[in-house]
């Protein structure tokens, strides 16, 4: 491999070039610039720098956001918990249902003369009270 130098790879970016707009049926200069490769880079860097920073101003400081899948208003997501608590709800009444019924047909189908109730309840014992 050929050994790049610093120096002159760093002169290289200096180097001055010349752009020259023409019309193309008189051969007249209409514009013509004088540029570098460093001037370039730091041109398009630049132009790339305020375009992204055009673009997520616009984006974060009017209504377009949004579109943006995911972002919603606030009365949206208010309503999307308010949603989710009441399937929740909804969810472990159907389970309480559902095992009610299993244990009914435990109850009729068994003979178990162990288990009378459906839902066998575990009350926690009392002490007595001295007067």
């Amino acid at each position: 491999m050929a050994n790049l130098d610093f120096n002159n790879t760093f002169k290289r970016t200096s180097n001055t070039y010349r752009l020259v707009v023409m019309n193309d049926d008189t051969y007249d200069e209409v514009i013509a610039f004088r540029l570098s490769r460093r001037s370039v880079y730091i041109g398009v860097s630049i132009s790339f720098i305020l375009l992204v920073g055009l673009t997520i101003g616009l984006i974060a400081f009017t209504p377009l956001k949004y579109y943006i899948p995911g972002y919603g208003s606030k009365e949206s997501r208010t309503t999307l918990q308010l949603l989710k608590i009441k399937t929740d709800s909804l969810e472990q009444s159907i389970h309480y249902k559902d095992m009610y019924l299993e244990g009914l047909k435990k109850v009729f189908n068994d003979n178990n003369p162990k288990q009378l109730d459906t839902i066998p309840l575990q009350i926690p014992e009392s002490k007595p009270t001295t007067d």
